[in-house]
């Protein structure tokens, strides 16, 4: 019996975290594009 519930709420877990996941997918690929470009411009500024 405790079992099972500890395998639902895993269940019930993992299927929020992965919600939560698709949910925010697209802020987080413009998070990681701003961030390519801020590291892009402090490398031409190191550069000269």
């Amino acid at each position: 019996m405790a079992r099972r519930v500890l395998i639902a709420q895993a269940v019930l877990l993992g299927g929020a975290v992965l919600a939560l996941t698709v949910k925010e997918f697209p802020g987080l690929m413009r998070e990681v594009r701003i961030w390519r470009m801020m590291g892009r411009q402090a490398g031409f500024r190191h550069g000269r």
